[in-house]
């Protein structure tokens, strides 16, 4: 059972550096991808979002600086659009939830760490 993983993640932060161990402890294999170097398109945001059941909400940085200095909260509960969350999502890496884990090209989208969860997932 090889599934191709791409980590979505922002080095400096804990919670990634967190993931990132629990992957190496489970022997398992991941493409590395700096979410502010390599930001998600809006359309891979989309997709992701689809394929994860998640609602479009759950792919913000709630807890971000950057999330509460735009006030996208209040945005969002004025009734953005999926498309505006998705293409403001990709305007910053900082934005977006992480890590973000991305099995077989979207088959499986994991967002933020919670091991229990990814234990199900990908072991």
């Amino acid at each position: 059972m090889n599934k191709h993983i791409v980590f979505l993640e922002y080095p400096k932060c804990t919670t990634c550096k967190r993931a990132k161990k629990w992957l190496d402890e489970h022997g398992i294999a991941y493409i590395d991808r700096h979410i502010v170097e390599e930001r998600p398109t809006a359309d891979e945001l989309a997709a992701w979002q689809a394929a994860s059941g998640l609602a479009p909400r759950r792919f913000f940085n709630t807890s971000g600086m950057k999330y509460r200095e735009l006030g996208i909260k209040a945005q969002l509960d004025a009734g953005m659009s999926e498309a505006d969350m998705f293409a403001l999502l990709a305007t910053d890496g900082m934005l977006v939830k992480r890590p973000l884990v991305v099995v077989d090209d979207g088959e499986q989208v994991l967002v933020g760490f919670k091991e229990d969860v990814w234990a199900t997932s990908l072991l």
